[in-house]
């Protein structure tokens, strides 16, 4: 019986081939599709939870409250590491102090010349640790013990680092390393590499004592008012100890160790591990990027919408091919058939067409699996098929079969026998016209939705990306430099030198861009008060030609002088703005003083509002005035058209005045463009989405036109006798779906103005969701329908209404 069942169905599939490539093309890119959201979600999902004991696991942040609002830092104070030991003996406690950008150099063997040395820069994976951080973190030991991280000018490192810089791993243990031309590190040991899946890369693990030996190198500061990103402590509860009571007895902790009335309320919270690659408002400083949940959602709500209107074409075109099916349900049942017995059947056909379709969409997802990065942050190796990949694919299969398979299965059961043999079943008397309007309905509803989430999402990151940001962001090649003795020397060397070429207008050293991720922030004193002011202020050290290299516009005062050290500040018009001040003549010649230190320094200058950091965020108060043990990074402003020419020639420069170190330059607009790398990468989500919604909906309409043209071909035919032009019996076979398309633009334009107004609010500088946008989204989707219905209808008018009026 069960073969006879598949044979039918074969058959069945063979005679209708057009129905079948509709319903497979259309399913098999939803299956594809939703299988490689599935991967993204997977991976992404996946963070940390390879700790065995990731439900213990927490991160400690510091919430500030302050007059601009309430603040989250990931990091903590130094000296909390060694009170919470005394207060919590029961609690594991670790602290980690991460290090970006820094330099590893492997010296030559046997050789005191420098120029055979292998230099290496990791942007993210080296910290500063304990060995308790390893009691914690269970990690795999190929070579030593976490013992070796208590003793100063150790490092351990990482599997992959091991083979990178000296071939075999085997051979790492006791070789030499040093690190910014700073410290000379012994290796003492090598670790299993941290999975792609974890938001605390393990590269190079330096002794966490070296990192409090170092002085201001790596800005220690064992200061309670001094909160540094970089500075993380993490900790593991016991099991009789919730988070709950764990935080509450932070509270009096918290009290206990900030007695400074003049602080601002800090309260410390335990983040636990599995939210911590999810929690934007914290954000996470030590992996290479984070998710927000709302991304996920996301994500997940459109692979359901695109398995539904994958669906819902399976059911419109198996519901009016049952028409033509009729005759031989009727047989059948005549025959002895039971009702269990078709459905049986349907189902049967269902789950054939869904099985070639899946084995499709695996094909189509193997061949868009390198592409995946362009959308997400998935890493290179990741594997398509395994037992999470397969169980997806079982239920989805499942999933669809009853989406797709039960109401045309129960339909085709539940013909009459004799009205089907005597061809009196219509898709009227069956009931499947007004589902099928439903239906069209829901699937457009679902396409105008992501037309119009792709809109926003383009026009958003359009006017980011071309957004006036304050600053002149184009041909700026940075460098980021150290800030050794060594280095320092050279300074005001290398900048004569690039000033010498004719394609560099401006040089500038400065701790950073105008717009970076750099919290850098102080509390401060204004005009000599003896009371600091209840909102931070933001930090920026620059030397007196950042203004010019970065075409900063100043609303009044000037540029401080050329100094090696602060004389003189320059703020913008936030900070004075947020002081009661409006004019910006009135702040000049104030005076500022930041918490911690000890001299009063005029503002010189106020610089017009520029974005400090990405667009997400709104403008902080800013100060800015030299320290040149700071000033690590250099920006050379270049003539547009020799870029590729003049940038070649920093690099030569840069590698000849600083052979010690190795060249790791970059654009500066190419550093603004990282801010929205998750944004742009929604957007072309939204737009490949758009575009798979477009191409299911067409699929969909071309197949229930082309069922409605071989109904209506005597129809059509009558019509054009009596005098119908092309144009009417187009009209004829459009305006049903014109209808059933605004009805969907309707239903879709409250729900798409409440998801995306719901995504704009990630921004504090956002486009208005103008009429323009849904008007823009009906027309579209409009002439997508009028253009699919069209060439079938079309064609239907075309027929000479003499054969028309001989079919039956």
């Amino acid at each position: 019986m069960l073969k006879n069942y598949f044979k039918i169905a074969w058959r069945n599939i063979i005679r209708h081939k057009a129905h079948s490539i509709i319903n497979i093309s259309g399913l098999s890119v939803g299956i594809g599709a939703c299988l490689l959201i599935f991967v993204i979600l997977r991976f992404e999902l996946s963070f940390n939870k390879f700790n065995s004991n990731f439900k213990d696991i927490y991160h400690l942040v510091t919430k500030q409250t302050a007059e601009d609002g309430i603040n989250f830092n990931p990091g903590v104070s130094v000296p909390a590491l060694d009170a919470l030991r005394i207060d919590f003996p029961q609690v594991k406690f670790a602290a980690l102090t991460s290090s970006y950008g820094s330099q590893m150099i492997v010296p030559a063997a046997g050789s005191d010349d420098a120029t055979g040395d292998k230099k290496f820069i990791e942007p993210i994976g080296v910290i500063f640790t304990e060995p308790q951080f390893f009691e914690i973190f269970h990690t795999k030991w190929l070579s030593g013990t976490k013992d070796v991280l208590s003793q100063p000018n150790m490092v351990v490192i990482s599997k992959t680092i091991a083979t990178k810089y000296f071939g075999d791993w085997n051979k790492a243990t006791g070789k030499t390393i040093k690190m910014d031309n700073t410290l000379t590190l012994r290796v003492a040991g090598v670790v299993e590499d941290s999975p792609s899946n974890s938001d605390i890369p393990l590269k190079l693990m330096v002794s966490y004592i070296t990192w409090k030996q170092s002085g201001n190198t790596y800005n220690y500061n064992n200061d309670w008012g001094s909160i540094s990103s970089n500075h993380q402590i993490f900790l593991q509860l016991p099991q009789n100890l919730s988070r709950e009571k764990f935080e509450s007895q932070l509270v009096g902790f918290t009290k206990k160790v900030l007695t400074d009335p003049k602080r601002t309320a800090r309260w410390h919270l335990a983040q636990p591990l599995s939210e911590m690659h999810f929690d934007t408002k914290i954000g996470n400083t030590l992996g290479d990027h984070s998710t927000s949940k709302a991304t996920i959602n996301t994500l997940t709500f459109i692979a359901v919408l695109i398995i539904l209107m994958a669906s819902i074409n399976f059911i419109n075109l198996s519901t009016a091919q049952s028409v033509g099916r009729s005759k031989e349900v009727g047989i059948r049942k005549v025959l002895g058939s039971t009702r269990k017995q078709l459905v049986s059947q349907v189902i049967g056909e269902t789950t054939m067409v869904i099985m070639f379709s899946i084995i499709l969409a695996v094909v189509i997802a193997k061949i868009a699996l390198p592409y995946l990065k362009n959308i997400s942050n998935v890493p290179d190796d990741i594997s398509l098929l395994n037992t999470d990949t397969v169980i997806f694919l079982l239920c989805t299969m499942l999933a669809v079969i009853l989406l797709s398979g039960i109401y045309p299965a129960l339909v085709i059961s539940g013909f009459k026998p004799v009205a089907a043999l005597k061809n009196k079943i219509t898709a009227a008397s069956i009931g499947g016209i007004p589902l099928r309007r439903a239906l069209v309905v829901a699937q457009f509803t679902i396409a105008q939705l992501l037309i119009i989430g792709t809109i926003v999402a383009v026009n958003q990151m359009n006017f980011v990306n071309e957004a006036d940001l304050g600053f002149n962001k184009n041909a700026v090649l940075i460098v980021p430099g150290y800030t050794d003795s060594i280095s320092l020397s050279k300074m005001q060397s290398f900048k004569q030198q690039l000033l010498q070429n004719p394609d560099v207008r401006s040089v500038s050293f400065a701790s950073d861009a105008p717009s970076s991720d750099n919290n850098w922030g102080a509390n401060f004193y204004f005009n000599n008060s003896t009371k600091d002011l209840n909102f931070s202020t933001f930090l920026k050290f620059a030397d007196a030609d950042y203004f010019k290299t970065y075409g900063l516009q100043f609303a009044a005062g000037k540029a401080y002088d050329v100094s090696d050290t602060a004389r003189q500040v320059v703020v913008n018009e936030t900070f004075i703005h947020k002081l009661g001040i409006q004019k910006a003549e009135d702040a000049l010649g104030k005076t500022v003083k930041l918490g911690s230190g000890k001299r009063w320094l005029p503002i010189i200058g106020v610089v017009k509002d520029f974005k400090t950091n990405s667009l997400r965020e709104t403008v902080r108060p800013m100060y800015i005035t030299p320290i040149k043990n700071y000033e690590s990074q250099v920006a050379v402003k270049i003539q547009t058209k020799n870029l590729t020419k003049t940038a070649k020639a920093v690099q030569t420069l840069w590698e000849n005045t600083y052979p010690e170190y190795a060249y790791n330059g970059y654009f500066f607009d190419e550093s603004i463009a990282q801010f929205y790398r998750q944004e742009n990468q929604l957007a072309l989500v939204y737009k490949i989405f758009a575009a798979i919604a477009i191409f299911i909906s067409c699929l969909g309409l071309y197949g229930l036109v082309s069922f409605m043209a071989v109904q209506r071909t005597k129809e059509v035919g009558v019509r054009k006798v009596l005098g119908a032009s092309v144009f009417n019996i187009v009209f004829l076979f459009s305006k049903e779906f014109m209808i059933l398309i605004s009805v969907a633009f309707v239903i879709a334009m409250p729900l798409a103005w409440y998801v995306m107004s719901g995504w704009l609010q990630n921004f504090a500088y956002r486009i208005p969701l103008t009429a323009g946008v849904f008007i823009l989204a009906i027309v579209s989707s409009m002439a997508i329908a009028w253009v699919t219905v069209g060439y079938k209808a079309l064609r239907a008018a075309l027929v000479n209404p003499v054969k028309s009026l001989r079919s039956e």
